[in-house]
């Protein structure tokens, strides 16, 4: 056995602060590089891309892009850049004829600043048939039915292997104090178990794990492999081109030599993102050089993101079984300290009731300086002066620790009873915390070498050096208590909820009424914190249910996006009015506004005023937006002579009936499968409000009548509330597009990307077409204020479209990937203004303007 030795008496701080990618400047030998800028003149690339491209490459900088390719590859190119502007990471080309000559290669394109990085690479031959991509499906299935963590690493690690035909694959996850640890792997009977190994922090440092973060996929084909310089290696201003996001780009010697010690041929890496933070990587080891091509990769890529969206629902599946074992444990707390004076006098029932969710072997209370301990913790005195430390590194929130001393030297004091502990603080304006304790816990931790020397010295001067040996190196480890699982951690998030709330409860009958407004805001903070985690688990419910609710992506975006701009419009509501209960009709009228614009007059609501409570707002304003939505694609509001009929009426209890009905629509049937807008309409009320809700759909229209329970219900003076300034002053501007707009554009990415733009432009239709027959036909039929042409559709221009334009005298801007003085643009009228691929919506704006006032 060894004691490890603590990482900064070995490892020189300031080593960690130096670049670990500053080979930024290298390729490796698969792939050439060039980087054009907004002119695309090529003013960067490296030295083999005579290798690559041809030697008539051998000197590339300062040459036009079109003079080294023929004029459709810059096209195509320029054109493929568009879909860059949406936020993709990368574009790619497979199996592309640069030159025309027969000759394929595959191209990926990325944003560096100012400059489009090209990565060129020479099309591999590969047997007939493959089609990596149609593997990805049926892989993440097997990993999808999987509900922990796991399985599913552990499915993923295999799928992975099949996938690439690597040695090895690893799934390797960070732990809170950034080292890591190998939790799934998969790989030949040759190739040493790495399975169950821990990994130091300094193995990946900070900058390599932002790199990791910002690019998926990292690939070493060879750790003997040639490199190749980018030249210049600064531009003008004395800065080198970062090629952060290159794949091709070539790593730092001090990794290659990390592999070399592991006897890896190859390296492949790509990251794992949950909610937005690098939460491991899949890392991948080849015995001998190993090239993953760039249709292997991207379908690596394609499952990795695939698994990243899995890993987040098991998460959010354990997040939300946490939170009903934690409401459980809230309803139970609050019945049984309900006629108790203070928390502290509840400390057997609350040690009782936490036992089995929250392993501990100690728990303190500390509310208004008053201790309670039970079992293995610190004396009072003790505990007061940790509490003051509490108080300065960790005042609001969960707070977890399995080693107290290594922040806390004082901690040593009562080490033999307490040497982790996991605080919850209860208040937001004092010390008060209930905190439980472990005990000391001696065990040993198995890292891949020793972790205490990741530092080497060399001529003097001390360097970060990589492990000569891999094998299991066992550490003693003292002064910790078993660590605090995150399912622990993520109960304890939703439970001090519930005992900030028992607190204010406890402290709201004990104190006088001068106190009161004071105990209120408490209460206040405590149950905007509940609703706002309650709003982010709706919404994660809403992106998992809603799945079912469209055929296609775009229409599942639509109606997520509608879902979630009703709950905001809800929530803005209550902004609006500065109180916590609003306006059911107000809600009311901002749906039917929101989505029919026009027409909204055909909804009348009669009754009293009725005003929601917080906790019922969200939920039938879900419940009305999917009413009215589903009436005005299927029901009354389809039809411009449908009316709908909303009564409200306060019964003899209390509660509050909502009738609703449609009258003079199409006729209606029952929906025949059970979709998610139909299960919150059924259901919500019933579920979240524990009220009612009855629907029919008799022949003459849909009817539903709900029952909101008084508690989520009270009479109102007023029914209405003027809307916000910020909403009429977005309705009287003026629209610089107005009517209907025509695109013709032969890609329909880019067209759905130029509608969207011209629709804030303040277009109310856009009509996008893909060729020039299509375009003919629909300026037959309609005459648009506005048109946008792509120069070039496939195997025919649009010249005669804008012909037709200019004969209609109907203003039109021209879409181009190719350059103004392209052969391509000679039949066009020189007058006519040419928007150049890439291009943003600020660009088309300006375009737009100047067309309009030419």
């Amino acid at each position: 056995m060894h004691q490890r030795d603590e990482l900064s008496d070995v490892v020189d701080p300031s080593d960690c602060e130096k670049d670990p990618i500053h080979l930024v400047g290298r390729v490796q030998s698969f792939g050439c590089l060039i980087a054009v800028d907004r002119n695309w003149v090529i003013r960067h690339a490296s030295t083999n891309c005579d290798q690559i491209l041809g030697k008539e490459f051998a000197n590339l900088i300062g040459m036009p892009l079109r003079e080294a390719m023929t004029a459709q590859s810059v096209h195509d190119l320029r054109s493929k850049t568009q879909l860059l502007i949406q936020g993709n990471r990368a574009a790619r080309l497979f199996g592309y004829d640069l030159f025309e000559n027969g000759r394929r290669f595959d191209i990926s394109m990325h944003h560096s600043g100012d400059l489009t990085v090209l990565e060129i690479e020479a099309k591999q031959a590969s047997p007939g048939g493959r089609d990596e991509l149609s593997l990805v499906q049926p892989l993440i299935e097997r990993v999808r039915r999987k509900k922990t963590i796991e399985g599913a690493t552990h499915e993923a690690a295999r799928a992975l292997k099949a996938l690439t035909g690597l040695d090895r694959v690893m799934v390797y996850r960070f732990e809170a104090d950034d080292s890591g640890a190998v939790i799934a792997e998969a790989r030949e009977a040759e190739m040493p178990p790495y399975l169950g190994l821990r990994y130091p922090a300094s193995d990946i440092p900070k900058q390599a794990r932002d790199l990791y973060a910002r690019s998926p996929v990292r690939l070493i084909s060879d750790v003997n492999g040639a490199t190749y310089p980018v030249e210049p290696q600064f531009d003008a201003k004395g800065a080198p081109l970062d090629l952060s996001q290159a794949v091709t780009r070539a790593v730092a010697p001090v990794h290659l030599e990390y592999l070399r010690n592991m006897e890896v041929g190859a390296s492949m890496s790509l990251s794992i993102v949950s909610r937005g933070v690098l939460w491991g990587l899949m890392a991948c080891h080849h015995r001998e050089a190993f090239h993953v091509d760039a249709e292997k990769r991207s379908a690596m890529e394609l499952f990795v993101q695939l698994f990243n969206y899995e890993l987040t629902q098991i998460e959010t599946d354990l997040e939300l079984a946490a939170a009903d074992v934690a409401a459980s444990i809230h309803d139970r707390l609050i019945e049984r300290i309900v006629d108790r004076k203070d928390l502290a006098s509840a400390l057997d029932i609350l040690s009782e009731e936490l036992s089995d969710a929250v392993g501990f072997d100690g728990v303190v209370i500390y509310v208004n300086g008053t201790y309670a301990g039970r079992g293995e913790v610190p004396t009072e005195e003790e505990f007061r002066r940790l509490a003051a430390h509490l108080g300065e590194v960790h005042r609001n929130g969960v707070y977890a620790t399995e080693n107290i001393s290594a922040q806390y030297p004082e901690g040593l004091d009562f080490l033999d009873r307490a040497a982790g502990m996991l605080s919850l603080s209860v208040s937001r304006t004092k010390r008060d915390y209930v905190v439980f304790f472990r005990k000391e816990l001696v065990r040993s931790v198995l890292w891949a070498g020793n972790p205490s020397k990741p530092a080497s010295i060399e001529n003097g001067t001390k360097r970060i050096s990589p492990r000569k040996s891999f094998a299991a190196w066992q550490e003693v480890v003292k002064s910790r208590s078993g660590p605090w699982s995150r399912r622990e951690i993520r109960l304890s998030e939703t439970l001090r909820v519930s005992l900030m709330e028992i607190v204010l409860k406890l402290a709201d009958e004990a104190r006088d009424a001068r106190q009161e407004a004071h105990v209120h805001q408490e209460l206040l903070i405590a149950e905007l914190n509940h609703r706002a985690r309650n709003i982010l688990n709706l919404i994660r419910g809403l992106v998992s249910q809603g799945r079912g609710a469209a055929d296609t992506v775009a229409d599942y975006s639509a109606v997520l996006d509608a879902r979630i701009h009703s709950l905001a419009r809800a929530h803005d509501q209550i902004t609006r009015t500065g109180e916590d209960w609003a306006l059911l009709q107000d809600l009311i009228r901002n749906e039917t506004e929101a989505y029919l614009r026009k027409g909204s007059d055909r909804v009348l609501v009669s009754g009293p005023g009725v005003e929601l409570a917080p906790r019922a707002f969200t939920t039938v304003a879900l419940v009305i937006h999917e009413l009215v939505t589903n009436s005005a694609k299927y029901g009354a509001l389809s039809v411009e002579t449908g009316t709908v009929q909303i009564d409200l009426e306060f019964l003899q209890d209390g509660a509050l009936q909502i009738r609703w009905a449609d009258t003079g629509g199409p006729q209606v049937a029952p929906p025949k499968r059970q979709g998610f807008g139909t299960t919150i309409v059924e259901r919500s009320i019933p579920f979240d409000l524990k009220g009612k809700a009855e629907v029919s759909y008799p022949e003459t229209g849909f009817t539903g009548v709900f029952t909101l329970p008084p508690v989520n219900v009270r009479p109102s003076t007023t029914t209405h509330i003027e809307a916000s300034s910020k909403e009429d002053a977005q309705q009287s501007d003026e629209a610089l597009l107005p009517g209907m707009v025509l695109v013709v554009e032969d890609n329909m990415i880019i067209a759905m990307d130029v509608a969207d733009m011209l629709t804030k432009l303040g277009a109310t239709e856009v009509k996008t077409v893909s060729s020039v027959e299509e375009a003919m036909i629909a300026l037959a039929g309609s005459t648009p204020s506005f048109a946008l042409l792509d120069v070039n559709l496939g195997e025919e221009t649009s010249h005669s479209v804008a012909e037709a334009l200019r004969g209609r005298k109907i203003p039109f801007v021209l879409a181009s990937g190719y350059g103004e003085e392209a052969t391509q643009l000679d039949k066009f009228d020189p007058s006519s203004p040419i928007l150049q691929k890439p291009f943003t919506a600020d660009r088309l704006r300006r375009a737009v303007l100047e067309i309009l006032n030419s």
